[in-house]
Formats: structure tokens, C-alpha cells, sequence
């Protein structure tokens, strides 16, 4: 009779370490036992044995060796048995490594947060409020810069808990984009201008949004601009607008600016454009600020605030650790909108 359950899984796979499994992987994206052992911090006699031990293992299991030596010099060949091994591997260690996280995650044992650079300072103001009860506990906090762009997908695929930032909502799609996640709101805004240009040029303290393609600007083609100009003006705005420059970082906009080495516009969030109007932002200090004001197309926001997965606070008791944190962020909400 055909056993089943633990009883049917062969000594000699049972045999085989995870250490092993890391040791096969770690060749293979190295090439040569002498790369892995680098790597792994090891003598290459040791990554040399479990390579021997595994190809007489799985040469016995399944008829061919993972690894066949090539000479000096020269990267191991990599069998069809054992490239298919290679990914196994990759997946069994992935999601035993994502067990444990879900593990400690539920205990409480670690938590992972991700904030954008201007919403930072308020992470850290609440992290204060919580450090002693997560001294207190060994919880294991890791803070991450996280970018716009990223935000939603870190949080889907658990690699945050928690996020503090920005999201661009439209009228179409709010409810549908957010429905997966519980938000805390901060704020919600539209965007501003920050020039180099002289008043006689740009005269007044606000903008016309329908006016925009008479300006030279300066956009950041990823993250929160991107997604106003293309729920404007769709994916080729760029064939709408005069760009005068295009960015990946909003600093180095600044700095373009204020070398004059491009006269024009650079469309920013409202939070920002305040704050360089109040000398919050040194980078961006001497260049104006003004409101943008209309819309092109649908009523298009930035909405800041917290963000989590949907129903996962509830799961847990109210001293978890993303519980206490999303808490000291509430109280953190009454600031925000005084500073905003």
C-alpha cells in the first residue's frame, strides 16, 4: 500500500537543508563555488561538499545531477534538472521566509513602515509615542522610503504594513482605488506652481489650470504629477504641454530653477508650494509660488494621510503594534493640518 502524508517523502529529500537550498541558489547567480563561498562568507571546500552531496542526492531522486563542473575558470553548468531545482528552491525559501514573516507579523514581533521624505517628520513624531511600549515588547521596527509610485503595491504584496504619504484620487476611481486599504485622511489638495519667472511675465499669486500649455514647465514624469497629466490631458501629454524639462526628483527641479538655467514652471503638490512660500523648503528658496487654480478634466486630488490593508487592524488586538502606531498617527493628524 502507497503511504501518504509525511511517511511518502523520500529520506534522502528529507535529508536536504534549506542552508543547502541557499548554497544552490547563491552558486547558481554567482557561477563558481568560488564566487558562493565569497558571498556566503565560507571556504570553498564547504560550498564544494553540499554541491557533492545534493548532485548524489538528486542524481539519486531524479536520474540527473543539479551542477556539472566546467574546469577551472569556468561557471558551472547548471543541468535542466537543477535549473528547475534552482527555482524550486527559490520559491520554498521565499515562502518559508514569508511564513515567518506573517508569523511575527500576527505575535506582533516586527512591524515594517514606509513613509515619503515629507511625511517622515510625522512618522517619527509618533514612532516617540510608541517606543517604549515597543521597547517594552522587542518589537522590531524598520522604517523604509517608500515612493509614491510604490506605495499602493508595497502594501499589497506585504512588504509594508503600514504606509504614511500622498496617492492621486480622480472622481472615477477613488472609491474602486481605495477600497482594499483603511486610510487615515490628512489632507487633500490640488497643485501650485513654483517659477523663476519675473511678475511681468508671470504676473498675480494663482494660475489658470486650462492655461497650462502656455507655459514652459518643468514635471515629474513618475509618481503624483504624472498621474494629474495623464487624468488631464491623457498619456500624451506631452504633445499637450511645452515641457521644458523633465525630472525625477522634485530637488532637482529646484535646482534648475534656480540656476536659471531653465525659465519656466514646475508643477508641484499644494503641500509643497506652501511650504516654499513659508521658507519651509530652503531648497527651493527665491522662487514664487502660485496656486493652480480650474481644472482640465476630472476632479483630480492629492490625498495624504495613512494607509493600511483593509481589516487587518481589526484582526488584531488593540496593543498590536500597528494598532498603538496608527493611534499616535491620529494624534499626529490635528498637527498636520496645523503645519499644512
Amino acid at each position: 500500500m502507497a503511504l501518504s502524508g509525511p511517511q511518502q517523502y523520500p529520506t534522502e529529500l528529507l535529508d536536504t537543508t534549506m542552508d543547502q537550498l541557499r548554497t544552490l541558489i547563491v552558486v547558481h547567480e554567482a557561477g563558481t563555488a568560488l564566487g558562493a563561498a565569497r558571498r556566503l562568507g565560507r571556504e570553498q571546500s564547504s560550498v564544494q561538499k553540499q554541491l557533492d552531496t545534493m548532485n548524489r542526492t538528486f542524481a539519486a531522486l531524479c536520474g540527473e545531477e543539479l551542477v556539472l563542473k566546467q574546469g577551472r575558470g569556468r561557471d558551472a553548468l547548471f543541468t535542466a534538472t537543477g535549473e528547475a531545482l534552482v527555482e524550486l528552491a527559490r520559491r520554498t525559501l521565499g515562502e518559508w521566509t514569508d511564513g515567518v514573516h506573517d508569523a511575527r507579523r500576527r505575535l506582533g514581533r516586527t512591524l515594517s513602515v514606509g513613509t515619503t521624505r515629507y511625511t517622515l517628520g510625522f512618522l517619527l513624531d509618533a514612532v516617540e509615542r510608541v517606543t517604549e511600549d515597543y521597547e517594552r515588547d522587542d518589537v522590531d521596527l524598520k522604517v523604509t522610503h517608500v515612493r509614491t509610485g510604490d506605495l499602493f503595491t508595497k502594501l499589497r504584496s506585504k512588504e509594508l504594513d503600514l504606509v504614511c504619504g500622498s496617492v492621486v484620487v480622480t472622481e472615477a476611481d477613488e472609491a474602486e482605488l481605495l477600497a482594499p486599504y483603511e486610510v487615515m485622511e490628512w489632507r487633500r489638495s490640488g497643485l501650485s506652481l513654483l517659477t523663476n519667472l519675473p511678475p511681468e511675465r508671470l504676473p498675480g499669486t494663482s494660475f489658470g489650470a486650462r492655461d497650462l500649455p502656455r507655459l514652459p514647465l518643468v514635471v515629474s514624469a513618475r509618481g503624483l504629477i504624472g498621474r494629474f497629466l495623464t487624468a488631464w490631458y491623457g498619456p500624451e501629454y506631452r504633445q499637450k504641454l511645452s515641457i521644458a524639462a523633465e525630472i525625477e526628483a522634485a530637488h532637482y527641479g529646484f535646482e534648475l530653477l534656480r540656476s536659471g538655467v531653465v525659465s519656466g514652471a514646475m508643477l508641484v503638490t499644494r503641500g509643497i508650494g506652501e511650504a516654499a512660500a513659508d521658507g519651509r523648503l530652503p531648497e527651493a528658496g527665491g522662487l514664487r509660488t502660485l496656486e493652480l487654480v480650474g481644472e482640465v478634466g476630472p476632479r483630480t486630488e492629492v490625498l495624504v494621510g495613512v494607509f493600511t490593508r483593509r481589516g487587518e487592524r481589526d484582526s488584531y488586538a488593540p496593543g498590536h503594534p500597528l494598532n498603538l502606531l496608527w493611534d499616535a498617527l491620529s494624534r499626529e493628524s490635528g498637527r498636520w493640518w496645523l503645519s499644512s
